[in-house]
């Protein structure tokens, strides 16, 4: 049973929907600047990528805006675009048929910090009683479900940046379990002053003070990453389902999966990046010199872009494939960043083009990459994603061009063309 990507919504800071996305990363044009969503002067690390022009009441219902923060906000309006995408009707599906798995790297952070300061100024009586579930992790599944009649399985990962592809390849999961749809993938948004001081601790956010050249992946001058909101929603099917409903779209195939947990620093144990790029090859029954691309986690980090490096050499060899990380316009987006890198593969595929890692004028040759600093026009079929979370967590997936549907019998064609009895 093939699972296959029909429909995408995306919100990311370069790009309001897919396409606008789209356009702007092969352009190669940034959405990363200061922070505006508070005052940021007093920290240390005061540029994020911000999703644009985004104004909940213009997406969803007046009831719901008060209720949700802006992540769920987000999540909502991109699974409405994705649905739409796929022409997936929920009344024209079973009352289980359509099942929901994402990931979240923590939850509602902007309204679990509006109604903490609630508590501590004005005390309990002023606090929501829409924090008891806004600020849950879980949340974006369930209310996607509530809002959109979704009645199968739910599932909801926690993982950080890796989660977003742990959330596809559960989907997968299901769709083979015999879920006729799955909606998926994964939208964060924390760029509030409790979300920003949860990830200064880990010393890997830039200080920089140019937006753009802060945040430069595999670059000479790397010195960290930036953070971001946003993310991809996209409706996974079966294929032969998908095929029969008449779905406009057919994306491409979700081929392969694996994750791996990297040992404790101190153990002497190598990391375990490249066998999750191994198991993820083994998973879609194909050997390395058939992926046209890698989209590469890009951390930002020195040593973590080195670690990164080395694992994709051990897997296709030095410059021997081409990469991208087009997260350099965006940020990183927690466990929305992986889903947007799958989005942005499955484009790939549709246009032949691998976009850039913009901002990248001077890749460090000494990590042996391929990369790919401007938009390059390529056939397409296969795309390997990559996503690491803070801790150890290791996740590669691999999406294909979907094969030509199979030619029905001879005898069953005629018989439908009214050619036989």
């Amino acid at each position: 049973m093939s699972a296959v990507v029909t429909g995408i919504g995306v919100l990311a800071p370069n790009g309001l929907g897919t396409e606008e996305f789209w356009s702007r990363t092969l352009d190669g044009v940034s959405g990363i600047g200061p922070i505006t969503r508070f005052d940021a002067s007093r920290y240390p690390v005061r540029f994020a990528g911000e999703v644009p022009g985004f104004a909940a009441r213009d997406h969803l219902p007046g009831r719901l805006v008060p209720q949700t923060d802006r992540m769920t906000q987000l999540a909502l309006t991109a699974a409405d675009w994705a649905l739409l995408d796929a022409a997936a009707d929920p009344g024209d599906f079973g009352e289980y048929d359509m099942g929901v798995a994402t990931a979240a790297s923590a939850g509602g952070f902007e309204f679990g910090q509006k109604e903490l300061q609630n508590l501590w100024r004005l005390g309990p009586r002023h606090v929501s009683a829409y924090q008891s579930f806004a600020w849950f992790y879980a949340v974006n599944a369930g209310q996607i479900s509530i809002r959109n009649g979704l009645r199968g399985p739910m599932n909801i990962n926690v993982a950080e940046q890796a989660g977003g592809l742990d959330a596809v390849a559960q989907a997968r999961r299901m769709v083979r379990g015999d879920t006729p749809l799955v909606v998926t993938g994964a939208v964060d948004a924390s760029l509030c002053p409790w979300g920003l001081v949860a990830q200064l601790p880990n010393g890997r956010l830039s200080t920089g003070d140019d937006p753009r050249t802060a945040y430069q992946p595999f670059a000479a001058g790397a010195r960290g990453h930036l953070p971001g909101e946003g993310g991809a929603i996209l409706v996974v099917e079966d294929a032969e389902s998908a095929r029969r409903r008449g779905a406009p779209h057919l994306y491409g195939e979700v081929a392969g999966y694996c994750s791996t947990f990297d040992p404790a620093p101190r153990t002497g144990r190598p990391p375990r990046l490249a066998a999750a790029l191994r198991g993820a090859l083994a998973d879609a029954g194909i050997d390395a010199g058939a992926v046209d691309v890698v989209y590469a986690d890009g951390a930002g980090v020195p040593e973590l872009d080195l670690a990164e490096a080395e694992a994709i050499a051990e897997v296709f060899g030095r410059n021997g494939v081409p990469v991208t990380a087009p997260k350099s316009m965006t940020g990183r987006l927690n466990a929305g960043g992986a889903a947007l890198d799958l989005a942005a593969a499955l484009l790939s595929i549709r246009d032949g083009v691998i976009p850039p890692t913009a901002g990248v004028t001077g890749p460090d040759e000494r990590y042996g990459l391929d990369l790919v600093t401007g938009a390059r026009h390529v056939r397409v079929g296969v795309a390997l994603i990559i996503a690491r979370g803070y801790g150890g967590f290791n996740a590669a997936m691999v999406v294909r061009r979907c094969p030509p549907a199979a030619p029905r019998p001879a005898r069953a064609a005629a018989v439908i063309q009214g050619e036989g009895t």
